[in-house]
């Protein structure tokens, strides 16, 4: 399915070097512009894109009026905010109203190209997400013929099924993850995760009392865990490179890695020239398998 987009800017050049970068880097297609805030919510309404790119400042209604607005009017998707502001009051409101993302004029064509795949990947999420929703929805009505309602899974029983499932289960690191997902459930439950270095912290915490030791114990367990999930890549490229119709593969590579990664690690395998080093996405990883945990919890 494409990412369709709404271009709401008063400056009829950003609209069309936004709608340029959006097409040329095949990261969706523009369905609707608007010059502004008025104009803007009718087009949003009449076309429901799944992302509003908006500019902060307009004549008649400025982005954040507009973002009100259009929540008030029930619509749900996301907002990119474009502005030359630097204003942090200005920006925090914004965030508040529900941007996701802050894109700084002027424009510069990688910059909006980088937010916005980081914008596609959050949406690919949330879409498998709700898949999931929409098919267990259709099978509750049997669970609730089978009988009185199981137990609530712990965060541990969830996650580590998944983590078998990509070969890692009994790596170091794997323990550390666990404890990070805990973490996020207990005391988090937010969509969008905190920085990576807090997350470390909170890991750490978990085994260590000392402050000393929790500051030496988070490069340890950042190490791990790199080395648990590089593990879980290299293991899902491997089934990829046997059976590119996998289940398991078709499952897991497009949502926790990457493509470019799975692609590098399957060419190195291939050739036979393993290596400890590589890229992989440490934050993708982490909340998709946070977000899929938080979901299969709230199933039963």
């Amino acid at each position: 399915m494409v990412l369709t987009y709404c271009i709401v800017d008063d400056d009829a050049v950003s609209r069309r070097m936004l709608q340029t970068i959006v097409e040329n880097s095949e990261l969706g297609e523009v369905v609707s512009t608007a010059g502004s805030g008025v104009e803007g919510t009718q087009m949003v309404l009449q076309t429901r894109p799944d992302v509003v790119l908006i500019d902060l400042l307009m004549p008649d209604q400025d982005g954040i009026e507009t973002i009100v607005g259009l929540k008030r009017e029930g619509y749900q998707g996301k907002y990119v905010m474009i502005s030359q502001i630097e204003n942090k009051d200005m920006i925090g409101k914004a965030y508040q109203a529900g941007v996701e993302f802050y894109i700084q004029k002027p424009i510069n064509r990688v910059e909006v190209a980088a937010v916005l795949k980081k914008v596609c990947e959050q949406w690919k999420i949330n879409q498998y997400l709700r898949e999931i929703k929409d098919s267990l929805a259709k099978l509750d009505v049997f669970n609730r013929e089978a009988g009185p309602p199981r137990k609530k899974p712990t965060v541990r029983e969830t996650v580590q099924p998944i983590l078998m499932d990509l070969g890692i289960l009994g790596d170091a690191g794997s323990r550390d993850i666990v404890d990070i997902i805990e973490h996020l459930i207990h005391h988090s439950k937010v969509e969008a995760l905190p920085p990576l270095r807090e997350l470390y912290e909170a890991a750490a915490r978990v085994h260590k009392s000392e402050s000393l030791e929790v500051e030496r114990e988070v490069k340890a367990v950042e190490q791990r865990i790199r080395r648990a999930i590089m593990a879980a890549l290299a293991q899902v490229a491997s089934i990829g490179l046997s059976d590119y119709g996998n289940p398991k593969f078709e499952h897991y590579a497009p949502l926790y890695f990457d493509f470019q990664d799975i692609r590098l690690k399957m060419k190195e395998i291939d050739e036979d020239r393993m290596q400890d080093k590589g890229k992989v996405n440490i934050k993708k990883f982490l909340q998709v398998l946070y977000l899929q945990t938080l979901d299969k919890m709230n199933e039963n």
